[in-house]
């Protein structure tokens, strides 16, 4: 939080989470498109807070370019800037669908929320130190300043680095929502202008650290605050100051207030104290009263200021600012040496029986204190003077503070009252509401800190502690789809008729969902499931990007089974598996139980089967419809590490992480084999695979000795261990049909094995395997592991599964290396390499791509972060990129355990707080994006505001009706903003313009332009000046002279007129007169100005001489004159 300070001097760093050493380059060819669609959850770098009251939006920025934007459930959105640099101001266009942002680099952004994406941006030159939105209109205030001192000549390439300085000036931009372009205006803050009025030399004018339109003023006053304590305020209307306020205004009075206890004391004083005299820096501010009359300033070295200021419905201005009780000093702690304020928010007192504002403060407290967040109630009934604290309250944050925003609440039950949104980190964001804040003021310290509400993510993760998860596929037009269908159907039409208690609901509910299909024709097409620590499962519907829960399945049901060990049963899920033929799903926990549960029951009796080692026992189950156990497998307590459906999801094969296997039979719910451990080290099984064999050869060869292969269907399991032991065994009995160690020329562990499949594949690998030589392969790297030979009763089998084989690829996927086989030299027993490839980086996952029920590629992600997809026949790189660039993550330790994915290309990762998805085929849409994306901008919310703002004075009839036509969108009773309702349409017109140069009332009159005086015209000669002056037209000129007779009567006593002209500076000129060429047409331009100008000022300069001449005879003539006259009398004249 910290970084807040350092900001505005330029030296915040870039994120730690992103090393520009491990950043390679990205390239993938036209069909590949890795890119992120979905996110839940805030990314762990969020550092700043922004918030629409009207559409009740929050925005999250982080450190690394990102936006996280929330509304209501489900309502989320992930914007990522082109750079990963962090933001330091962020503020929505209230209710009009975009979100501004001003990244470190002084980009500013605008991002349009209607279709994610940013819409313009703009790139400053100068280091943007302050930045605020002018409500109800489309302008920016934004205050800049230069770090360096600007030259012509620096700026020839960006011409508009002439409107800024090292001086901290005030500027103005447009966005126009028509053309989608930031645009400048040539109106401006004359930083000379306040430096004079305080006192200060030009040179030594500090940066601007915070501008904040005074309320009250209809936009025409702003107050501007500079880093070394001074505080004006102008009045853009008549481009004057119209205050200027210091360290100089602060006087000692010396009075002292507290009533809190020794270590929560609470220090109010007239003004600042003797040793104040230094220059105290601001590091925040904000209003502390609806009409702008008093102003909140935290300072570096922890102390809040309480200014008293005119506001503009002030009549005498000068007496407020001469008042001797125009600012209070408050100390939250009496340490010498304090935390800087960092951020100030106030909201308005729900009491109106007195004078006061709530305050919230980060920042004040002695260094080496707990961190708090401090929520004040202070009062002043009779002036500034009588400030006095009523309440406090010290929050203590879960987490390390970011950022804090106020939202105002709605509704007919909330008067003036407002929810405090608090993000911390890593990733977490609490509210509190003022009913919150009520209960704290009375609770102990000792207890734990509340909060009303917080947001949860829709895919838990931290809380309970995810430890597997899945994603698979369904067949749409299957039995298994339509019996999610109907689950997700039938939990969303209960959702929307059970009424949510007030206390759970989350406070934000922007955004708006798209309609799904209808119940009657929806279609299941993914489905989502996680396993968790506490031995609980959760099912989502992944259909769409926003995910759909299906059920929770909880600890509670194993305590509703008989002969259920709650000890096994609550133990942490290991593995799962989904089968689409059976519509059952399977989970392995690390006490060894294997549970099966139904997901599409019936109300009729079923029966649950209880399988051990050595029997089984059935028990008859009354449920009701819903999710159901069938069976329940306690073999032997060793963890579950892999489950695998086979045989259209009538086996079930159970890997254990003593290196035994366990083949099941899902439809007689009984055991077929289990293996001895197949390491001889006892590694865990690491990859399963199981293939079958349909026979219609009736001369295929037969024995009769063995049943482990019948003459239709015959079936082999390939096993691998950790240790890189392949395993070959009958599908059926589970005896050993090969074994041995895969050959490496470096000693990796194995991560995957996939049995490829396709005509395509193989005829060209077969091609690249005639044109290529390979050493012969050695059946055995471990001299204690020998390769298992075939039994001599199996040899003819053998013999014709490797027959049906030889169409058939193996990939085996090491930490180092990548080895493609033929499948009929596995089952052989040779394991000779097709092909092989050695990665430079160490691979912790890989995932096989399918395009046409064919596999088209492999994905592999390295423990740098680096994604990379490679052809499956000759194994060559084919893309490349990485989690740095597609979700500006970093790859950390254990990350791949969380990784699923499916065919289709969809990778779902998991970083602590965050949640994605990653689709890798350019072409493919399976998500329907963006059509089944949460909307951001209500519109009919939007126009309904709009109608309750201007039809407020209309009769409450119309504006019921019309609200009530608008599906009641916005309550009239709802609280509206002030900030909402100004309407600044007037300021287009004074921002046109720079200052002091606002064009005349009659619009038909033309700017004056000094290239078009003309010369022949007769000239009025004025006294000279220092700097270059502005007059009023000749009109207004003989207008005046025509009012004024006493000019005319000092004209004949020789004296000269005491109006003076308006003084234009040079800065002025330029900004007025500026061109939009570039650098070498604005000199040519010059060059040519200049010569037409020397020969006018040559004929001005006759025409002078001539009217010098002139008026030296008019003076004679009139000498004469007042001689004569003054020999007559009166009478005579």
């Amino acid at each position: 939080m910290f970084a807040k300070i350092f900001q505005k001097h330029g030296a915040l760093p870039r994120s730690k989470n992103f090393k520009d050493d491990d950043e390679e380059e990205s390239w993938m060819p036209p069909n590949l498109n890795p890119r992120m669609i979905v996110h839940y959850g805030i990314p762990a770098t969020a550092s700043i807070l922004a918030c629409d009251i009207v559409q009740r939006l929050v925005a999250v920025g982080t450190l690394d370019g990102r936006i996280k934007v929330i509304g209501g459930e489900y309502a989320e959105a992930l914007l990522a800037s082109p750079k990963n640099t962090p933001f330091k101001n962020l503020e929505f266009l209230q209710n009009q669908g975009f979100l501004v942002s001003v990244s470190h680099e002084n980009e500013i952004q605008v991002w349009d929320l209607v279709h994610r994406q940013i819409a313009s941006k703009l790139k400053w030159e100068s280091n943007i130190t302050a930045f605020k939105v002018i409500h109800g209109t489309s302008y920016m205030y934004k205050a800049l300043c230069d770090l360096v001192k600007l030259t012509p000549t620096s700026s020839i390439s960006f011409r508009q680095m002439y409107l800024g300085d090292e001086y901290g000036m005030v500027y103005v931009i447009k966005y126009d929502a028509e053309q989608r372009k930031l645009a400048y205006l040539p109106y401006y803050v004359p930083t000379n202008v306040i430096a004079e009025e305080a006192g200060i030399s030009s040179p030594d004018h500090p940066s601007v650290v915070g501008v904040l339109p005074q309320p009250c003023s209809q936009g025409n006053r702003v107050l501007i605050a500079f880093q070394n304590g001074l505080i004006a305020i102008w009045d853009v209307s008549d481009d004057q100051v119209v205050l200027v306020r210091g360290n100089k205004d602060l006087q000692l009075q010396g009075k002292t207030a507290s009533g809190f206890p020794e270590d929560k004391k609470l220090e109010v004083s007239d003004c600042a104290s003797g040793s104040d005299n230094v220059e105290k820096e601001i590091s925040s501010l904000c209003w502390a009263s609806s009409d702008g009359s008093i102003l909140a300033v935290g300072y570096v070295d922890g102390d809040i200021m309480f200014w008293n200021l005119p506001t503009a419905a002030s009549k005498n201005n000068k007496q407020a600012e001469k008042s001797p009780n125009n600012v209070v000093k408050l100390q939250l702690s009496s340490g010498e040496k304090r935390i800087p304020v960092i951020v100030l928010h106030w909201s308005e007192n729900q009491s109106h029986s007195a004078r006061g504002c709530k305050l919230f403060v980060y920042g004040g407290d002695k260094i080496g204190s707990k961190e708090t967040l401090t929520i004040l109630g202070l009062e002043w009934p009779s002036g500034i003077e009588s400030l006095k604290c009523v309440t406090r309250v010290d929050i203590t944050p879960n987490g390390s503070f970011a950022d804090m925003v106020l939202l105002p609440t709605v509704g007919e039950t909330n008067n003036g009252g407002s929810l405090l949104f608090v993000l911390t980190n890593p990733g977490q964001l609490h509210v509190y509401d003022d009913a919150c804040l009520a209960a704290l003021k009375s609770q102990d310290e000792e207890k734990p800190c509340v909060f009303s509400g917080q947001y949860v993510m829709p895919i838990p993760i931290v809380a309970p502690c995810m430890t597997v998860s899945k994603l698979s596929l369904v067949d749409r037009d299957g039995e298994f789809s339509k019996a999610l269908s109907k689950i997700v159907s039938t939990a969303k039409l209960k959702e929307s008729h059970t009424p949510i208690t007030p206390s759970k609901k989350w406070p934000l509910t922007g955004g708006v969902h798209n309609l799904l299909p209808e119940a009657a024709v929806y279609e299941v097409e993914r489905v989502y499931v996680a396993g968790y620590q506490d031995g609980s499962v959760r099912m989502w519907d992944a259909t769409y990007p926003v995910f759909s829960l299906v059920f929770v399945l909880g600890t509670e049901i194993y305590g509703k089974l008989p002969d259920i060990d709650n000890t096994g049963a609550t133990a942490p899920v290991s593995a799962l598996e989904i089968s689409s033929f059976n519509q059952s799903v399977a989970i392995g926990n690390e006490c060894g139980m294997v549970c099966l549960f139904k997901l599409s029951g019936t109300s009729e009796e079923m029966s649950l089967n209880i399988v051990t080692e050595t029997e089984k026992k059935v028990h008859t189950l009354h449920e009701a419809d819903g999710l159901q156990c069938m069976a329940v497998f306690s073999l032997f307590n060793s963890p579950v590490c892999l489950l695998q459906y086979g045989a259209f999801g009538s086996r079930l094969a159970v890997g254990f992480k003593c290196g035994r296997v366990a083949m099941l039979d899902v439809s007689t719910f009984s055991i077929l084999y289990i293996t001895d451990s197949l390491s001889r080290s006892n590694f865990a099984v690491n990859s399963f695979a199981m293939i079958s064999f349909t026979d219609t050869n009736t001369n295929s060869p037969k024995d009769s000795r063995s049943t482990s292969l019948n003459d239709s269907e015959k079936g082999l399991a390939f096993i691998m261990t950790k240790d890189a032991y392949l395993a070959v065994l009958d599908g059926t009995t589970g005896h050993m049909v090969s074994s041995q160690s895969v050959p490496q020329k470096k000693e990796s562990s194995p991560i995957s094995m996939y049995i490829l499949e396709g005509g395509t594949i193989v005829s060209v690998v077969s091609t690249v395997t005639s044109e290529t030589k390979h050493e012969p392969a050695h059946s055995s790297t471990d001299p204690e592991i020998a390769p298992v030979e075939a039994k001599s009763e199996f040899s003819a089998q053998v013999a014709y599964l490797g027959e049906k084989s030889e169409s058939l690829l193996i990939l085996l996927c090491f930490e180092n290396a990548l080895h493609l086989c033929s499948l009929k030299s596995v089952i052989q027993g040779t394991c000779d390499s097709i092909r092989e490839v050695n990665l430079l980086k160490q691979c912790c996952w890989t995932s096989t791509i399918k395009m046409d029920e064919e596999e088209c590629g492999l994905v592999l992600l390295y423990q740098t972060g680096v994604l990379e997809i490679r052809s499956l026949t000759k194994l060559e790189v084919m893309g490349k990129s990485s989690l740095l660039t597609i979700l500006r993550w970093n790859f950390k330790t254990d990350m791949e355990k969380m990784i699923c994915s499916s065919t289709r290309g969809h990778i779902i990762l998991e970083n602590g707080c965050e949640f994605a998805a990653v689709s890798i085929l350019a072409l493919e849409n399976d998500f329907r994006i963006p059509d089944s994306l949460p909307c951001l901008h209500d519109s009919v919310l939007a126009a309904a505001f709009d109608a309750t703002v201007k039809s407020e004075d209309m009769a409450p009839g119309f504006l019921g009706s019309f609200i009530k036509g608008l599906k009641d969108k916005w309550d009239r009773n709802n609280h509206i903003p002030e900030d909402c309702r100004n309407d600044f349409s007037h300021l287009e017109g004074i921002f046109s313009s720079p200052p002091f140069l606002k064009s005349s009332t009659d619009g038909n009159e033309d700017d004056l332009k000094i290239d078009d005086i003309e010369i022949d015209e007769k000239i009025t000669v004025f006294p000279k000046y220092e700097k270059v002056t502005v007059f009023p037209s000749s009109e207004k000129i003989k207008n005046d002279e025509k009012n004024k007779k006493p000019e005319r009567e000092r004209l004949f006593e020789g004296s000269s007129t005491d109006a003076k002209p308006k003084l234009r500076t040079v800065d002025e000129i330029r900004a007025k007169y500026r061109g939009p060429e570039d650098a070498a047409a604005a000199a040519a331009r010059a060059r040519e100005r200049l010569l037409e100008r020397q020969e006018k000022l040559d004929k001005i300069n006759e025409r002078t001489q001539e009217l010098q001449n002139e008026a030296e005879n008019f003076a004679s003539l009139a000498q004469q004159l007042a001689r004569k006259m003054e020999k007559k009398k009166w009478w005579n004249i």
